[in-house]
């Protein structure tokens, strides 16, 4: 929870990779076949797209112009990677072409009545779908191919856990007991290694640290150690807490080795080879990392967004809170460069260069625009490699109930 209003709103924020780009960029004619799709000339929007059925637009919370585009009725869930976006609504999953943003393929998943979509990922040539069930107790993890739409596989996964890595032919699920590594195509155990019920997670590439505290993420016991699993051949080890005493807070981050827990105090960073503390920083609150920089980002009472060094803790770049536009939320950040987007009927896209130190890029209005986050940080608006970001957005609202007239999905390449 955050601890202070921060001068810029950096709301919702969840650090995926994204390449930097010029000023100068030239524009990029995206290729768009079908009136549901058109080019855009400005620098870094690629395309936008229709999309089907009812959507809503207009103020959010308090009566201000903060809200986006979202589905009219439930949520909405996007992913994107692999040279594609997919979107998931109710039990609906489309899948777009990254590249020019035509509709590749679109599918209804089948599930009880009262079943709904709770996460979208995308990896290498699939996409994996978490379902909830309509009790709310129990998640299935639905594997499609990412090109066709073909549903490849389901497996059981713990409600907040779900798929961790996959590709076509195999996908790592964390259950409710369990890390289980499946074959896609006939449904086999790999390998599978246990683990405790309802504990918090992070992944860093292929390894995956598992927390370990009695009674689960949602009980206040100390994590006294982590289960340490290796995504591609299912070996493990045990990590323990330095000195015997347990980890400062709630794990919170995993990036190049070194594992953060995030307290009321701050944030704290470990070995995650060692267990040993590596560093600490009162007051911060973490926000996620740049791959592409090696850094991980913290935000500050101040409303300061800084990369540091996940090993060292040295401060190597920084967002101010007074050079970035004020209704503006950082939402991604790659290679020094952060992605912002302003909300409300006049929003806007921009750039800030840590370099630079100043903003690099701004989009046309972009009313009402939306970014997509998942809680794991698996998934999202952002790819997890490559340079490819989506919203949605609303030009144009209907003439009653806040509904959107033409709402659209935006693709960036930044």
């Amino acid at each position: 929870m955050r601890r202070t209003v921060l001068a810029v709103a950096l709301l919702a924020v969840l650090v995926f990779p994204l390449p930097g780009l010029a000023a100068d960029d030239p524009p990029h004619q995206a290729d768009c076949p079908g009136s549901g799709c058109h080019a855009r000339t400005a620098s870094a929007q690629r395309w936008a797209v229709r999309l089907s059925g009812a959507w809503s637009a207009g103020p959010g919370s308090g009566d201000t112009d903060d809200g986006g585009t979202v589905p009219a009725v439930g949520q909405a869930y996007v992913a994107v990677g692999g040279g594609v976006a997919a979107l998931g609504t109710g039990l609906s999953v489309t899948g777009y072409a990254l590249a020019r943003g035509g509709v590749l393929w679109q599918t209804t998943l089948s599930a009880p009545a009262g079943t709904a979509i709770m996460s979208v990922r995308a990896w290498p040539g699939v996409i994996t779908v978490g379902l909830l069930a309509p009790s709310g107790s129990s998640r299935t993890e639905v594997v499609i191919n990412a090109q066709t739409g073909i549903e490849l596989g389901r497996f059981p996964a713990a409600v907040f856990g779900g798929a961790v890595a996959a590709s076509a032919a195999a996908t790592v699920v964390i259950g409710s007991s369990a890390v289980t590594s499946y074959d896609n195509a006939t449904g086999r155990v790999r390998w599978q290694r246990k683990i405790g019920a309802g504990q918090s997670w992070q992944a860093d590439g292929q390894t995956l640290y598992v927390a370990q505290s009695a009674g689960g993420s949602l009980s206040a016991s100390p994590v006294t150690a982590l289960k340490v699993i290796d995504l591609t051949t299912g070996t493990q080890r045990l990590l323990g807490s330095p000195l015997g005493s347990p980890f400062s807070g709630t794990l919170a981050v995993a990036a190049d080795g070194a594992v953060l827990f995030a307290s009321s105090a701050g944030v704290t960073a470990y070995s995650g080879s060692t267990g040993d503390a590596l560093w600490t920083a009162a007051g911060a609150v973490p926000e996620g990392t740049d791959p592409a920089a090696g850094l991980v980002y913290l935000t500050s009472a101040s409303g300061t967004l800084t990369g540091v060094d996940p090993v060292t803790g040295t401060a190597l770049a920084s967002v101010p809170a007074s050079a970035v536009p004020a209704s503006g939320g950082v939402y991604v950040v790659r290679d020094g460069v952060a992605l912002g987007l302003d909300a409300g009927a006049n929003g806007g896209a921009w750039l800030y260069s840590t370099s630079a130190d100043r903003v690099s890029w701004n989009s046309a209005t972009l009313p009402w625009p939306h970014f997509f986050s998942d809680l794991s940080g698996l998934g999202g608006s952002a790819a997890a490699s490559g340079g490819m970001v989506v919203v949605t957005a609303c030009p144009h609202l209907a003439a009653s109930a806040r509904l959107c007239a033409d709402p659209e999905l935006v693709a960036f390449n930044l």
